[in-house]
């Protein structure tokens, strides 16, 4: 069995994906997040040989060497990697402060490429055409006061990406970025009701981007339907203007 790799499987966007992958292909799915909750126990239950749970914070950076080399590598060959975990740190920028700044972009972006590193090396060890799937959002193409911070955050993943795409194509490894819109999220939880109308009147549709939606698009992007798709950004957005 080959495996995806998704990271922040524990809720939102995150949960949606891993539940579409084992509901819908052959693929076995190990989870990364910092707890193991309710949605993760009834996975383990309903996909017992097709579902691991590891628990690991991801804003240690240096950890994620032995993660992959003391569980992921003994699970099985990585077929995909899904980068979905995110730290949100929202302010604007006269008020930056340091210390939160570091530790976002330790989660969202130093170990998501850390954990690309280490799922390359295994599809070349395995002779696997693979896929990498970065969650973007909408902040870095549209700005919104107070995100700028992690907009650079997103917008780091997706020059990655795209330059990812373009080292390992020869490989057969794919590496694209899904740009979703706001939605109901923990990361959005915090917003107003007001807050959230003015942003869903940015959008063509508006209202929230449907998490089943992005996890959708991700799953045809890690299928071997999109195998001629690699180094692009896919939006999610309903239309956001």
């Amino acid at each position: 069995m080959k495996w995806i790799i998704v990271t922040g499987d524990s809720r939102g966007v995150g949960r949606e994906i891993a539940y579409q992958i084992l509901n819908e292909t052959d693929f076995g799915v190990i989870g990364i997040s910092r707890t193991s909750e309710e949605s993760a126990d009834e996975l383990l239950v309903k996909y017992p040989d097709r579902f691991r749970a590891l628990s690991y914070d991801l804003a240690n950076v240096e950890g994620v060497k032995q993660l992959y080399r003391d569980k992921i590598h003994k699970i099985g060959p990585i077929y995909g990697l899904v980068n979905n975990s995110a730290m949100a740190y929202d302010d604007i920028i006269s008020n930056l402060n340091i210390d939160e700044l570091e530790t976002m972009f330790q989660v969202n972006v130093f170990s998501a490429m850390h954990l690309s590193k280490y799922a390359i090396r295994d599809m070349i060890l395995h002779k696997t055409q693979g896929s990498i799937v970065h969650i973007s959002s909408i902040s870095a193409h549209t700005g919104y006061k107070g995100l700028s911070m992690y907009a650079a955050t997103k917008g780091a993943m997706e020059a990655f990406s795209k330059n990812t795409a373009r080292e390992w194509g020869s490989k057969g490894i794919r590496s694209n970025c899904v740009v979703p819109g706001f939605m109901e999220t923990s990361i959005s939880s915090t917003l107003t009701d007001e807050q959230k109308k003015r942003i869903y009147q940015r959008t063509s549709l508006k209202k929230e981007t449907g998490i089943a939606s992005v996890a959708s698009t991700v799953l045809f992007l890690l299928s071997d339907k999109a195998k001629s798709i690699t180094g692009t950004v896919v939006h999610v957005d309903n239309g956001t203007i």
